[in-house]
């Protein structure tokens, strides 16, 4: 059987966390043999982000054209683009490669608070990216930034789903992890309609990484031939299952998840 292949395009964490390295973290948990185009190179750790060197646009470029043609990724997702330039850039490299099954994590602030997307770049996440979404995955801060829309519960969740179908995307999953509630909703919506699944609340701070695991998930999942709907199910149980059994690594902030817990392989 032909391994898959999938690409992330996203930021290095030097705490390891999160971005690339949790994104290959996620791809082996799901028998995803994993390729990158590294976006940016953080100072990372469980407290915060000291800084941030953007890569050379044509050198973001030349990475994915590379990967692109020599190892043809059934799926891909993007994080950490930093700014509009490299936004611009990633979004010709897609259409050009024509690169099937992408996941966009629109990744604006850290956990730490912490601004990851210059904010001038946010108009062409809306305008470039989204539309080029096979699913955009948005935590509710940047739902609310991408689409303009107030969401403080479910039934604006949907709202904000719908309306980035409307911007262009094949579907949206809107994260709830951020609702004041004992329960977390996530939702999807997509041409087909609406689909909502609920979890209780995991009482930690080991959430550094949930969203770049996430998507990475959500993308190996595409890239072995699931429907998005399976795809999204594996990926928040997998997320879930990685709280639980976090290290505890780190002197404060927000510590890694687990991400040795088994994925789906079948």
């Amino acid at each position: 059987m032909t391994l898959p292949v999938a690409l992330s395009i996203a930021g290095s964490d030097s705490g390891g966390g999160a971005g690339i390295q949790a994104d290959l973290k996620t791809f082996h948990a799901f028998g995803v043999f994993g390729t990158t185009a590294v976006t940016a190179i953080t100072v990372q750790d469980t407290a915060g982000v000291h800084g941030v060197h953007a890569v050379p646009v044509q050198i973001v470029r030349r990475q994915i054209e590379v990967v692109a043609r020599d190892l043809k990724p059934t799926g891909c997702k993007t994080g950490m683009l930093a700014t509009t330039e490299l936004v611009e850039a990633v979004a010709a490299a897609i259409q050009n490669e024509s690169l099937p099954n992408y996941v966009l994590d629109p990744v604006m602030v850290a956990s730490s608070g912490d601004r990851l997307l210059d904010r001038d770049a946010e108009w062409a996440v809306r305008e470039l990216l989204v539309p080029l979404a096979t699913v955009v995955t948005p935590n509710l801060d940047e739902a609310r930034l991408l689409t303009g829309l107030p969401i403080d519960d479910e039934a604006e969740m949907r709202a904000a789903g719908e309306r980035l179908l409307e911007l262009g995307a094949s579907a949206a999953l809107v994260k709830g992890g951020h609702l004041s509630s004992d329960e977390v909703v996530d939702v999807l919506v997509d041409r087909s309609g609406v689909h909502a699944w609920r979890r209780p609340r995991v009482d930690t701070t080991s959430t550094h990484g949930t969203g770049c695991s996430l998507s990475a998930a959500i993308a190996a999942g595409l890239a072995r031939g699931q429907d998005l709907r399976g795809a999204v199910m594996e990926a928040l149980d997998y997320v879930h299952r990685a709280m639980l059994a976090a290290p505890g690594l780190g002197r404060g902030g927000h510590g890694p998840l687990n991400h040795m817990v088994p994925g789906s392989r079948a």
